[in-house]
């Protein structure tokens, strides 16, 4: 084991270019993937004709697909069809596709646990279904899509790790690229790679629990 030579300035660099990279992807995807839930999740909440059926079908496939396949096919699938991505961009869109699909279902069901006798009320009251859905049903299910959203979200910034088989630079791509000029950097490299992806997830755990209180 050579922390010494391991801990290198041009390894650290690179190391932390990597780590960079999986900020970045993971924030860019973390935004559109909660975008894309929430719509997803709300119209299947809502039921809407047509519409909710077809997005349903489409969740659930996603849902049940590994993401490496997706991760494949948007890099080497979607050409083929006139859809020309590069590494970073792929990435995105496939870790947007399949946790997108999960949060939908997180809204889905967090919108769902609203109790009915609530909603009765609103609607007897005179509230209109969409004023319902924003004052009443949206507040209190926010509180309970906080803890298995924040999952997912940690969940997102450890799958950006399995980009590294279409060559992203992102953290773990860069460590392996370090690790391959000598075996005994393997362990002080793998265990830098580690602290980094705690500090990141630990933070993000202790927000939620902070807002988890704030909510309550």
């Amino acid at each position: 084991m050579d922390i010494i030579h391991a801990f290198s300035p041009d390894n650290i660099r690179f190391i932390f270019e990597g780590f960079y990279m999986t900020l970045k992807v993971a924030l860019i995807s973390i935004i559109l993937s909660f975008v894309v839930g929430c719509i997803v999740g709300t119209i299947r909440y809502t039921k809407l004709p047509v519409i909710s059926p077809i997005l349903g079908v489409l969740v659930e496939l996603l849902r049940n697909l590994p993401l490496l396949l997706i991760i494949f096919f948007a890099r080497f699938a979607l050409p083929d069809i006139g859809i020309k991505l590069g590494v970073v961009n792929s990435a995105i869109v496939a870790l947007t596709l399949f946790e997108g699909a999960m949060i939908a279902e997180i809204v889905r069901s967090g919108l769902s646990s609203v109790d009915k006798g609530q909603i009765e009320a609103a609607r007897s009251s005179g509230l209109s279904y969409m004023q319902t859905l924003w004052h009443i049903v949206l507040p209190q299910g926010l509180r309970r899509m906080v803890p298995p959203l924040v999952s997912q979200f940690i969940s997102l910034l450890k799958d950006t790790s399995l980009a590294v088989v279409i060559s992203l630079g992102e953290l773990m791509h860069h460590a392996k690229i370090v690790i391959g000029q000598s075996y005994s950097y393997t362990i002080p490299i793998l265990l830098l790679v580690a602290i980094l992806y705690f500090a990141v997830n630990y933070v993000l755990s202790l927000a939620t629990r902070r807002l988890e209180t704030k909510l309550v």
